[in-house]
């Protein structure tokens, strides 16, 4: 199976101007954990979490107001629509990501996550096995 057959295929993405909190104003009305983050040709320059929004955001002092290009991973982890979710679940456990945006011709097209695997029972193994990996601790527990 493909990982166009499973990803979400109407993903909100936002630009590098959008602020912290217009980001996560959105995160709140879509209930999802990341917001891509395109140029105006809608390639793909970063894509910002939940997390990033507390971790590298509040944490280190950002104010809702900044703009989000501050706080989004910038080294973007992706895959093509044609891959297939075996290669999506590996990579998403080596990378201990849970969200993995779909490339195409250098343009967002989806979005393929951990919970896109898991409803698939054929991929119920894949899932679990990424999910372990992507739940191990990347450094040690104090």
């Amino acid at each position: 199976m493909k990982v166009r057959e499973i990803m979400t295929n109407h993903v909100s993405a936002a630009n590098a101007n959008s602020t912290i909190d217009e980001i996560a104003r959105k995160m709140k009305e879509l209930n999802v954990g990341s917001i891509p983050i395109c140029d105006s040709q809608n390639h793909v320059v970063g894509i910002v979490t939940d997390r990033d929004i507390v971790v590298r955001g509040i944490v280190d002092g950002f104010q809702a107001s900044d703009q989000v290009d501050k706080v989004m991973s910038k080294e973007l982890i992706a895959i093509s629509p044609d891959s297939h979710v075996h290669e999506a679940a590996r990579i998403m456990a080596q990378n201990q990501i849970r969200r993995l945006p779909v490339i195409e011709n250098g343009k967002l097209v989806g979005v393929v996550s951990i919970g896109d695997l898991a409803v698939r029972n054929i991929y119920v193994d894949d899932a679990g096995k990424a999910l372990s990996d992507i739940s191990l601790p990347s450094r040690p527990m104090m």
